[in-house]
Protein backbone atom coordinates (compact mmCIF):
# COMPACT_ATOMS: atom_id res chain seq x y z
CA UNK A 1 0.00 0.00 0.00
CA UNK A 2 2.85 2.43 0.88
CA UNK A 3 4.42 1.72 -2.36
CA UNK A 4 0.90 2.40 -4.37
CA UNK A 5 0.70 5.62 -2.31
CA UNK A 6 4.42 6.96 -2.82
CA UNK A 7 4.39 5.96 -6.95
CA UNK A 8 0.87 7.23 -7.68
CA UNK A 9 1.28 10.73 -7.31
CA UNK A 10 4.43 10.80 -9.11
CA UNK A 11 2.59 8.99 -12.01
CA UNK A 12 0.25 11.98 -12.11
CA UNK A 13 3.33 14.51 -11.51
CA UNK A 14 4.74 12.92 -14.69
CA UNK A 15 1.46 12.65 -16.53
CA UNK A 16 1.17 16.73 -15.92
CA UNK A 17 4.27 17.51 -16.71
CA UNK A 18 3.97 15.53 -20.30
CA UNK A 19 0.64 17.33 -20.97
CA UNK A 20 2.86 20.71 -20.07
CA UNK A 21 4.91 19.97 -22.59
CA UNK A 22 2.53 18.75 -25.23
CA UNK A 23 0.67 22.77 -24.37
CA UNK A 24 3.60 24.73 -25.07
CA UNK A 25 4.87 23.05 -28.27
CA UNK A 26 1.09 23.28 -29.05
CA UNK A 27 0.96 26.96 -27.75
CA UNK A 28 4.46 27.70 -29.22
CA UNK A 29 3.12 26.68 -32.66
CA UNK A 30 -0.39 28.09 -33.12
CA UNK A 31 1.54 31.43 -31.88
CA UNK A 32 4.10 31.02 -35.08
CA UNK A 33 0.83 30.62 -37.11
CA UNK A 34 -0.35 33.50 -36.23
CA UNK A 35 2.97 35.57 -36.39
CA UNK A 36 3.44 34.24 -39.39
CA UNK A 37 -0.26 35.58 -40.67
CA UNK A 38 0.12 38.93 -38.65
CA UNK A 39 3.59 39.28 -40.35
CA UNK A 40 1.90 38.64 -43.71
CA UNK A 41 -1.15 40.56 -42.96
CA UNK A 42 1.63 43.69 -41.74
CA UNK A 43 3.21 43.06 -45.23
CA UNK A 44 -0.19 43.45 -47.34
CA UNK A 45 -0.62 46.73 -45.06
CA UNK A 46 3.06 48.30 -45.95
CA UNK A 47 2.86 47.12 -49.75
CA UNK A 48 -0.82 48.01 -49.80
CA UNK A 49 -1.28 44.70 -52.49
CA UNK A 50 -2.47 41.22 -51.95
CA UNK A 51 0.65 38.84 -51.59
CA UNK A 52 0.72 35.78 -53.48
CA UNK A 53 2.43 32.62 -51.85
CA UNK A 54 4.82 30.90 -54.27
CA UNK A 55 3.21 27.97 -55.15
CA UNK A 56 0.00 29.68 -56.49
CA UNK A 57 2.51 31.35 -58.93
CA UNK A 58 4.34 28.64 -59.96
CA UNK A 59 0.79 26.73 -60.47
CA UNK A 60 -0.35 29.37 -62.73
CA UNK A 61 2.62 29.89 -64.50
CA UNK A 62 2.70 25.86 -65.06
CA UNK A 63 6.11 26.05 -63.02
CA UNK A 64 7.20 29.14 -64.84
CA UNK A 65 7.26 27.11 -67.86
CA UNK A 66 9.00 28.56 -70.86
CA UNK A 67 5.78 27.98 -73.08
CA UNK A 68 4.47 30.89 -70.72
CA UNK A 69 6.96 33.36 -71.67
CA UNK A 70 5.36 36.86 -73.50
CA UNK A 71 7.89 38.67 -72.65
CA UNK A 72 11.47 39.73 -71.44
CA UNK A 73 12.60 43.04 -70.50
CA UNK A 74 15.80 44.28 -68.51
CA UNK A 75 14.45 42.81 -64.88
CA UNK A 76 13.83 39.69 -66.33
CA UNK A 77 10.78 37.53 -67.82
CA UNK A 78 7.16 38.00 -68.03
CA UNK A 79 4.80 35.28 -67.83
CA UNK A 80 1.30 34.45 -69.06
CA UNK A 81 -0.80 32.70 -65.75
CA UNK A 82 -4.13 31.72 -65.13
CA UNK A 83 -5.25 31.53 -61.25
CA UNK A 84 -7.73 28.95 -59.64
CA UNK A 85 -10.73 31.39 -60.14
CA UNK A 86 -9.91 31.64 -63.93
CA UNK A 87 -8.24 34.99 -63.91
CA UNK A 88 -6.15 35.45 -66.92
CA UNK A 89 -2.78 37.55 -65.00
CA UNK A 90 0.80 38.22 -66.06
CA UNK A 91 3.74 37.70 -63.99
CA UNK A 92 6.79 39.43 -64.17
CA UNK A 93 9.72 37.70 -62.29
CA UNK A 94 13.18 39.79 -61.41
CA UNK A 95 15.73 37.88 -62.44
CA UNK A 96 17.76 36.48 -59.33
CA UNK A 97 21.34 38.60 -60.57
CA UNK A 98 19.09 41.81 -60.34
CA UNK A 99 21.11 44.52 -58.71
CA UNK A 100 17.72 45.67 -57.25
CA UNK A 101 17.09 44.15 -53.45
CA UNK A 102 14.21 43.02 -51.64
CA UNK A 103 13.75 46.50 -49.80
CA UNK A 104 14.36 48.47 -52.78
CA UNK A 105 11.45 46.06 -54.53
CA UNK A 106 8.94 46.75 -52.16
CA UNK A 107 9.38 50.43 -52.53
CA UNK A 108 8.74 50.09 -56.04
CA UNK A 109 5.41 47.99 -55.19
CA UNK A 110 4.41 50.66 -52.87
CA UNK A 111 4.94 53.33 -55.34
CA UNK A 112 3.12 51.19 -58.16
CA UNK A 113 0.29 50.44 -55.62
CA UNK A 114 -0.34 54.47 -54.62
CA UNK A 115 0.04 55.54 -58.09
CA UNK A 116 -1.31 53.26 -60.57
CA UNK A 117 -5.61 54.19 -59.56
CA UNK A 118 -6.67 51.98 -62.06
CA UNK A 119 -4.63 53.00 -64.95
CA UNK A 120 -3.53 51.11 -67.80
CA UNK A 121 -1.27 49.10 -65.59
CA UNK A 122 -3.21 46.86 -63.37
CA UNK A 123 -0.87 45.61 -60.37
CA UNK A 124 -3.39 43.14 -58.64
CA UNK A 125 -0.38 41.77 -56.40
CA UNK A 126 3.00 40.77 -55.64
CA UNK A 127 5.10 38.01 -54.11
CA UNK A 128 8.35 37.92 -51.80
CA UNK A 129 8.63 34.24 -50.66
CA UNK A 130 11.85 32.29 -50.81
CA UNK A 131 13.79 35.45 -51.51
CA UNK A 132 11.58 35.99 -55.02
CA UNK A 133 10.68 39.48 -56.41
CA UNK A 134 7.38 39.15 -58.22
CA UNK A 135 4.76 41.16 -59.91
CA UNK A 136 1.24 39.80 -61.01
CA UNK A 137 -0.72 42.14 -63.12
CA UNK A 138 -4.23 41.41 -64.90
CA UNK A 139 -4.03 40.76 -68.65
CA UNK A 140 -6.24 43.18 -70.98
CA UNK A 141 -8.02 40.97 -73.93
CA UNK A 142 -8.28 42.43 -77.58
CA UNK A 143 -11.64 43.63 -77.46
CA UNK A 144 -11.11 45.39 -73.92
CA UNK A 145 -8.01 47.18 -75.44
CA UNK A 146 -9.83 48.05 -78.84
CA UNK A 147 -12.44 49.56 -76.58
CA UNK A 148 -10.31 51.71 -74.44
CA UNK A 149 -8.35 53.06 -77.85
CA UNK A 150 -11.32 54.03 -78.99
CA UNK A 151 -13.28 55.39 -75.93
CA UNK A 152 -9.76 57.56 -75.60
CA UNK A 153 -10.19 58.66 -78.55
CA UNK A 154 -13.63 59.79 -78.21
CA UNK A 155 -12.67 61.73 -74.81
CA UNK A 156 -9.71 63.56 -76.91
CA UNK A 157 -12.38 64.12 -79.90
CA UNK A 158 -14.96 65.52 -77.16
CA UNK A 159 -11.81 68.01 -75.60
CA UNK A 160 -10.77 69.24 -78.95
CA UNK A 161 -14.34 69.84 -80.79
CA UNK A 162 -17.16 68.69 -79.08
CA UNK A 163 -16.42 70.79 -75.66
CA UNK A 164 -17.97 73.65 -74.79
CA UNK A 165 -14.28 74.44 -74.69
CA UNK A 166 -10.90 73.65 -76.64
CA UNK A 167 -8.82 71.82 -74.53
CA UNK A 168 -5.37 70.98 -75.35
CA UNK A 169 -4.45 68.32 -72.86
CA UNK A 170 -0.58 68.39 -73.43
CA UNK A 171 0.64 65.73 -71.18
CA UNK A 172 -1.43 62.53 -72.44
CA UNK A 173 0.23 58.93 -71.54
CA UNK A 174 -1.06 55.78 -70.38
CA UNK A 175 -1.01 56.50 -66.57
CA UNK A 176 -3.27 59.23 -67.09
CA UNK A 177 -5.84 57.20 -68.58
CA UNK A 178 -8.33 55.98 -65.79
CA UNK A 179 -10.44 52.77 -66.19
CA UNK A 180 -13.58 53.05 -64.35
CA UNK A 181 -15.77 49.47 -62.68
CA UNK A 182 -16.44 48.63 -66.44
CA UNK A 183 -13.18 49.40 -67.84
CA UNK A 184 -14.50 52.77 -69.65
CA UNK A 185 -11.52 54.83 -69.93
CA UNK A 186 -11.68 58.67 -68.15
CA UNK A 187 -8.59 60.78 -69.48
CA UNK A 188 -6.99 62.71 -66.33
CA UNK A 189 -4.83 65.09 -64.94
CA UNK A 190 -5.81 68.33 -66.53
CA UNK A 191 -2.67 70.48 -64.47
CA UNK A 192 -0.66 71.13 -67.72
CA UNK A 193 -4.03 71.51 -70.01
CA UNK A 194 -4.58 74.62 -71.50
CA UNK A 195 -7.96 76.45 -73.44
CA UNK A 196 -8.10 77.54 -76.89
CA UNK A 197 -10.01 79.83 -78.83
CA UNK A 198 -11.90 78.27 -81.15
CA UNK A 199 -10.11 79.40 -84.02
CA UNK A 200 -7.36 79.50 -82.54
CA UNK A 201 -4.41 76.57 -84.27
CA UNK A 202 -1.95 76.50 -82.35
CA UNK A 203 0.10 78.19 -78.87
CA UNK A 204 4.11 78.57 -78.10
CA UNK A 205 5.61 78.70 -74.99
CA UNK A 206 9.26 78.78 -74.04
CA UNK A 207 8.13 76.37 -70.73
CA UNK A 208 7.80 73.04 -72.18
CA UNK A 209 6.10 70.48 -69.77
CA UNK A 210 4.84 66.59 -70.61
CA UNK A 211 6.21 63.40 -70.55
CA UNK A 212 9.49 62.35 -72.37
CA UNK A 213 8.61 59.47 -75.00
CA UNK A 214 4.92 61.03 -75.77
CA UNK A 215 5.80 64.56 -76.19
CA UNK A 216 5.44 65.66 -80.37
CA UNK A 217 8.89 66.90 -81.69
CA UNK A 218 7.33 70.59 -82.62
CA UNK A 219 6.76 70.73 -79.02
CA UNK A 220 9.40 69.48 -77.15
CA UNK A 221 12.27 71.31 -79.78
CA UNK A 222 10.26 74.47 -80.42
CA UNK A 223 7.63 74.63 -77.53
CA UNK A 224 4.98 74.65 -80.10
CA UNK A 225 1.69 72.65 -79.58
CA UNK A 226 -1.63 72.12 -80.50
CA UNK A 227 -4.39 69.50 -81.34
CA UNK A 228 -1.87 67.50 -83.46
CA UNK A 229 0.39 67.46 -80.02
CA UNK A 230 -2.31 65.53 -78.58
CA UNK A 231 -3.10 63.37 -81.87
CA UNK A 232 1.18 62.43 -81.10
CA UNK A 233 0.53 61.34 -77.51
CA UNK A 234 -2.61 58.87 -78.84
CA UNK A 235 -0.69 57.55 -81.26
CA UNK A 236 2.19 56.85 -79.02
CA UNK A 237 -0.73 55.39 -76.51
CA UNK A 238 -2.31 53.41 -79.44
CA UNK A 239 1.13 51.59 -80.18
CA UNK A 240 1.77 50.91 -76.05
CA UNK A 241 -1.42 49.31 -75.60
CA UNK A 242 -1.57 47.11 -78.81
CA UNK A 243 2.02 46.38 -78.11
CA UNK A 244 2.51 45.79 -74.43
CA UNK A 245 5.32 48.03 -74.29
CA UNK A 246 6.22 51.10 -73.12
CA UNK A 247 7.65 53.91 -75.94
CA UNK A 248 11.02 53.95 -74.20
CA UNK A 249 11.02 50.67 -74.24
CA UNK A 250 11.74 47.79 -76.15
CA UNK A 251 13.08 44.18 -75.76
CA UNK A 252 16.92 43.99 -75.59
CA UNK A 253 17.57 41.95 -78.99
CA UNK A 254 15.70 45.15 -80.77
CA UNK A 255 18.04 47.36 -82.45
CA UNK A 256 15.54 50.04 -82.26
CA UNK A 257 15.92 52.58 -79.29
CA UNK A 258 12.72 53.08 -78.89
CA UNK A 259 8.84 51.90 -79.55
CA UNK A 260 7.90 54.09 -82.49
CA UNK A 261 11.13 53.06 -84.46
CA UNK A 262 10.74 49.39 -83.51
CA UNK A 263 6.73 49.94 -84.89
CA UNK A 264 8.23 51.86 -88.02
CA UNK A 265 10.75 49.34 -88.95
CA UNK A 266 8.25 46.65 -88.71
CA UNK A 267 5.55 48.36 -90.66
CA UNK A 268 8.34 49.00 -93.30
CA UNK A 269 9.06 45.31 -93.52
CA UNK A 270 5.62 44.07 -94.01
CA UNK A 271 5.87 42.70 -90.21
CA UNK A 272 3.44 44.87 -88.23
CA UNK A 273 1.67 41.82 -86.76
CA UNK A 274 4.80 41.03 -84.65
CA UNK A 275 4.48 44.55 -82.87
CA UNK A 276 0.86 43.15 -80.95
CA UNK A 277 1.70 41.82 -77.67
CA UNK A 278 2.45 37.85 -77.38
CA UNK A 279 -0.29 38.08 -74.41
CA UNK A 280 -3.00 38.52 -77.28
CA UNK A 281 -2.06 35.29 -78.89
CA UNK A 282 -4.43 34.61 -82.04
CA UNK A 283 -7.49 36.32 -80.18
CA UNK A 284 -7.32 39.24 -82.54
CA UNK A 285 -8.50 40.22 -86.29
CA UNK A 286 -5.44 40.48 -88.44
CA UNK A 287 -6.81 42.66 -90.79
CA UNK A 288 -8.31 44.72 -87.42
CA UNK A 289 -5.22 45.00 -85.21
CA UNK A 290 -3.12 46.39 -88.93
CA UNK A 291 -5.94 49.17 -89.20
CA UNK A 292 -5.20 50.22 -85.44
CA UNK A 293 -1.23 50.12 -86.21
CA UNK A 294 -1.52 52.03 -89.18
CA UNK A 295 -3.90 54.93 -87.60
CA UNK A 296 -0.92 54.52 -84.43
CA UNK A 297 1.34 55.29 -87.00
CA UNK A 298 -0.45 58.29 -88.85
CA UNK A 299 -0.94 59.75 -85.51
CA UNK A 300 2.66 59.78 -84.81
CA UNK A 301 4.34 61.35 -88.29
CA UNK A 302 6.91 63.91 -87.73
CA UNK A 303 5.21 66.96 -89.59
CA UNK A 304 1.85 67.84 -87.59
CA UNK A 305 0.52 68.80 -90.71
CA UNK A 306 0.24 65.15 -92.03
CA UNK A 307 -1.31 63.81 -88.59
CA UNK A 308 -4.76 63.68 -88.94
CA UNK A 309 -7.07 65.48 -86.17
CA UNK A 310 -8.93 63.41 -83.54
CA UNK A 311 -12.43 63.69 -85.72
CA UNK A 312 -10.56 61.73 -88.39
CA UNK A 313 -8.83 59.52 -86.11
CA UNK A 314 -12.20 58.53 -84.67
CA UNK A 315 -13.61 57.89 -87.75
CA UNK A 316 -10.87 55.40 -88.63
CA UNK A 317 -11.11 53.85 -86.13
CA UNK A 318 -15.06 53.41 -85.62
CA UNK A 319 -15.06 52.62 -89.56
CA UNK A 320 -13.59 49.93 -91.85
CA UNK A 321 -15.38 52.01 -94.97
CA UNK A 322 -12.95 54.60 -94.60
CA UNK A 323 -10.00 54.64 -96.61
CA UNK A 324 -6.67 54.93 -94.54
CA UNK A 325 -3.53 57.00 -96.17
CA UNK A 326 0.09 55.26 -96.07
CA UNK A 327 1.93 56.53 -92.91
CA UNK A 328 4.99 58.80 -93.19
CA UNK A 329 8.06 57.85 -90.96
CA UNK A 330 7.94 59.39 -87.31
CA UNK A 331 10.26 61.16 -85.68
CA UNK A 332 11.65 59.86 -82.55
CA UNK A 333 14.11 61.61 -80.12
CA UNK A 334 16.86 60.57 -77.01
CA UNK A 335 17.36 62.80 -74.24
CA UNK A 336 20.65 64.08 -73.91
CA UNK A 337 20.24 65.87 -70.58
CA UNK A 338 16.76 64.34 -69.70
CA UNK A 339 15.28 66.41 -66.18
CA UNK A 340 11.91 66.30 -65.25
CA UNK A 341 10.65 69.68 -65.72
CA UNK A 342 11.49 70.52 -69.73
CA UNK A 343 12.65 74.39 -69.73
CA UNK A 344 14.91 73.90 -72.19
CA UNK A 345 14.81 72.40 -75.91
CA UNK A 346 18.51 71.94 -75.80
CA UNK A 347 17.46 68.98 -73.36
CA UNK A 348 16.71 67.32 -76.22
CA UNK A 349 17.77 65.92 -79.28
CA UNK A 350 15.26 65.18 -82.95
CA UNK A 351 16.58 62.35 -84.97
CA UNK A 352 14.10 61.36 -88.24
CA UNK A 353 14.05 57.43 -88.63
CA UNK A 354 16.16 56.15 -91.76
CA UNK A 355 13.97 54.95 -94.41
CA UNK A 356 13.28 51.17 -94.48
CA UNK A 357 13.93 51.15 -90.42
Amino acid sequence: MKIVSITLPFGILLLLCLCLVLWLKYRRRTQGKRKSFQSKRDEEDELELPLFDILTIRTATNDFSNENIIGEGGFGPVYKGQLEDGLEIAVKRLARDSLQGLREFKTEVMLIAKLQHKNLVRLIGCCTEDDERILVGGLLDWQKRLEIITGIARGLLYLHHDSRLKIIHRDLKTSNILLDNEMNPKISDFGTARIFNVDQIEENTSRVVGTYGYMSPEYAMEGIFSEKSDVFSFGVMVLEILSGKRSRTVTPSEPCKNLLQHAWRLWKEGRCLELVDDALEDSYSNSKVTRFIQVGLLCVQEGSDDRPTMEDVFLMLSSEDVMLPQPSRPAFYTASAFQKDWTSSGAIRIKKIEEGR
